[in-house]
């Protein structure tokens, strides 16, 4: 069961909200209990570092980052995602879905 999900994101990024709205979906189309949901802004490449920010904006769940793979380098940048519908700036619902209930 995910306790806590975390959403990681630079100053100003404009993907944010489309993150935030596709997880309000997926948490609600997933059969899981609902997870506490943190939004931090991360202030600088430093930060950025520190944290393993892959690109703004980034969502752990439990303090993982599903979408990054293991060669993908801390980035104080915007990110994009790979999705059904091609390159978006969050996760698809469905993408959301699968990584909540993975494992």
């Amino acid at each position: 069961m995910v306790r806590t999900i975390t959403i990681l994101h630079t100053p100003g990024c404009p993907n944010v909200a489309l993150l935030r709205r596709r997880l309000a979906d997926a948490v609600a189309r997933s059969s899981t209990d609902a997870p506490r949901v943190v939004v931090e802004e991360i202030a600088g490449p430093e930060e950025a570092s520190r944290r393993g920010l892959h690109g703004s904006p980034a969502l752990l769940v439990d303090g993982v980052d599903p979408f990054a793979g293991p060669e993908a380098p801390p980035a104080f940048a915007c990110r994009r995602y790979r999705t059904e519908s091609g390159v978006e700036g969050a996760p698809s619902v469905e993408q959301i879905v699968a990584a909540l209930t993975a494992g």
